[in-house]
């Protein structure tokens, strides 16, 4: 069967431009009533039911019928079975990925996640403590496809942050249609294999709201977290919503994005490719170019309809680039940089001969891939930097998944005698101001004469 991709041709030159591009660009992040609805209900059956309730789910949409929580569990035994069992090529290929992502977020700790302090002249001690979650859940998709670069870039940088315990959760539904089965899922040895190298904890072939209700409020065999992250579906979306403030969580993920910033001089079909990386995701997911050359956008749209038909994912390709695609002609690469900060992409590639000229024009973005060789499926499994990223344009106050989320920050004060003299007359001062004068006595109490 043959697809048609017919992502939007605009041009900012166009009197309509505005309109046609906020069109484009749409898309709600709020979930339908009736998902929300059966979401709130999910999670308060398990927070009553626990184990029991997340069993019935797992069987009713999963197709899964497990006599125990227990035969949802992987041993470690078997994720270390899956790891041994692979092709020599997929096991050094996830080695490989695994010790990038593993030194990126080693280098990060460096930065900016170590404790620290400092004294004054007084002698008082300020200053902040970091230290690690105690237990953390992250979530792995596996409804559409499998994915254990997922599963490297969530627990590599908790295992980083020192944080003792990592509960993965990874739906594993019976294909086919009819009544529950008792072959519990298919499990993909890939991903697997990830958990065992990148240190994960315990795991369990569950997901959709009720794994992350279990995740959140603990049953009598799922331990309660501090904090869930890792992307999923409109339920899970949902209800990571609904558990923000019981737990921490990462982000509420949208459909993945691209946007590619050309000047002309990559091969058209190396940037058509890159479109697809996206698109190939699901329906809605969005892949934009903007490019100051006409005839570049005209090839960029022959290389698509070229290349479709040997997609194997080619349907959600065309409906993805028809939905929600865009090839934008601007005026200049000044442009173009202007309407990518507007649009605050989650993976953002500058495929020109002169990426560095560009890059300090470009203020908000998930992840910056510089050059013609750096496409996004790069950053997606091996690079090193972080896959899971802000989208739906929020990278405009949000940043990519690290060891900072894993982590939490305490102050550390320890006034000397001395510095007691100072801080407690400002204190005084301002807490009377407020009318606290509890406040103000526990500091005066420490003032000589």
């Amino acid at each position: 069967m043959n697809f048609v991709a017919a992502p939007a041709l605009l041009s900012t030159a166009s009197a309509t431009f505005e309109q046609d591009f906020a069109a484009r660009l749409h898309w709600s992040a709020e979930q339908d009533a009736a998902i929300e609805e059966r979401v709130a209900a999910i999670l308060a059956d398990v927070r009553q039911r626990g184990d029991a309730a997340v069993l019935e789910y797992t069987a009713r949409f999963d197709g899964l019928q497990a006599a125990s929580m227990a035969a949802l569990e992987l041993t470690q035994a078997e994720l270390k079975a899956a790891f041994d069992t692979l092709p020599a090529a997929q096991r050094d290929a996830l080695s490989a990925a695994a010790a990038r992502v593993r030194q990126y977020h080693e280098a990060q700790k460096k930065a900016c996640g170590e404790s620290w302090s400092y004294r004054d002249a007084d002698g008082t001690l300020l200053g902040q403590k970091v230290t690690p979650l105690d237990r953390v859940g992250i979530y792995v998709p596996g409804g559409k496809a499998a994915y254990p670069s997922s599963v490297l870039m969530n627990a590599i940088p908790a295992h980083v942050a020192g944080v003792p315990e990592i509960i993965m959760v990874v739906p594993t539904p019976a294909r086919g249609n009819g009544a529950p089965s008792s072959r519990l899922g298919e499990k993909n040895p890939l991903v697997l294999a990830a958990a065992h190298v990148a240190g994960v904890t315990r795991a369990f072939t569950i997901g959709g709201a009720q794994a992350v209700a279990a995740l959140a409020y603990g049953t009598a065999t799922v331990p309660k977290v501090d904090k869930i992250t890792g992307p999923g579906n409109a339920y899970v979306a949902s209800a990571k919503k609904r558990v923000f403030g019981q737990v921490g969580i990462d982000m509420i993920a949208g459909p993945s994005e691209i946007l590619v910033l050309a000047d002309g001089s990559t091969p058209a079909d190396w940037v058509a490719m890159d479109l697809f990386s996206q698109a190939e995701h699901d329906e809605l997911a969005q892949s934009i170019l903007l490019c100051p050359d006409a005839d570049y956008i005209a090839a960029v749209q022959a290389a698509i309809e070229r290349l479709l038909p040997e997609m194997p994912r080619a349907e959600i390709i065309a409906k993805s680039l028809t939905g929600r695609g865009a090839l934008i002609h601007t005026r200049s690469m000044e442009e173009a940089c202007a309407i990518s900060n507007r649009i605050a992409p989650e993976h953002l590639e500058v495929s020109s001969r002169e990426p560095h000229r560009w890059e300090p024009l470009l203020k908000h973005a998930g992840a910056i891939f510089l050059g013609a060789y750096t496409s996004e499926s790069l950053g997606d499994y091996c690079a090193g930097p972080n896959h899971v990223l802000p989208t739906s344009g929020t990278a405009r106050f949000s940043s990519p998944l690290g060891v900072y989320d894993f982590q939490k920050r305490s102050s550390l004060i320890e006034v000397s005698e001395q510095g007691a003299q100072v801080l407690g007359r400002i204190a005084s001062v301002l807490a009377h101001g407020e009318g606290l004068q509890g406040h103000a006595r526990a500091a005066e109490m420490r003032l000589r004469g």
